[in-house]
């Protein structure tokens, strides 16, 4: 009897350190480089303020914004797409985004305002379309750089592209530039 006693306690102990170091293995994976950080696995479709404007609303006052001239049509649609989309008519919002690119298709805030839009609605390939254009046509620094990145970071994590996710992550830092000294 003794002899499957001690037979039975180290099956116990063998389990107990399988489960240990599953455990470890577990938590050691969470720590790995290859998605960016702060960054979920899929986060739910919706409006993507949390993840994509909060963090570029919230960056340094100090930081380099370039501004352009805007077509005051295009300014109005985009103001009344944003209201739209805040009360949960997306298909409204894109529709009035479409009629603001009409008028004016190189406009980079309702390029970046149509990709945060797709993304909302779960159109991971039209949101990386809005945002490549938003990127090519943008000043390259300011809060629309670093949403434009947001967004295709968002866009390869959700389609399992780590590696082009953490790029997009890798090039916010080239967003932020200090703006000239003034005398």
């Amino acid at each position: 009897m003794p002899r499957s006693v001690n037979a039975s306690f180290a099956s116990d102990r063998f389990t107990v350190r399988i489960l240990v170091i599953a455990a470890v293995a577990l938590m050691l994976a969470g720590c790995s480089p290859s998605r960016p950080p702060g960054s979920g696995t899929h986060a739910p479709a919706g409006i993507p303020s949390e993840r994509v404007r909060a963090p570029a609303a919230g960056s340094d006052d100090r930081a380099l914004q370039v501004y352009r001239l805007r077509n005051s049509a295009v300014v109005a649609l985009g103001r009344q797409a944003e209201q739209a989309e805040q009360a949960g008519a997306l298909e409204r919002a894109a529709s009035l985004l479409e009629r603001a690119l009409r008028i004016d298709g190189r406009d980079v805030e309702i390029l970046q305002q149509m990709a945060e839009l797709q993304l909302a609605r779960g159109e991971l390939e039209q949101a990386a379309v809005f945002a490549e254009r938003a990127r090519e046509l943008g000043p390259g620094v300011g809060d629309l750089c670093e949403r434009s990145l947001r967004v295709l970071m968002l866009v390869h994590e959700r389609d399992g592209q780590y590696d082009r996710a953490w790029q997009a992550y890798s090039d916010l830092a080239d967003c932020r530039v200090a703006p000239p000294a003034r005398f």
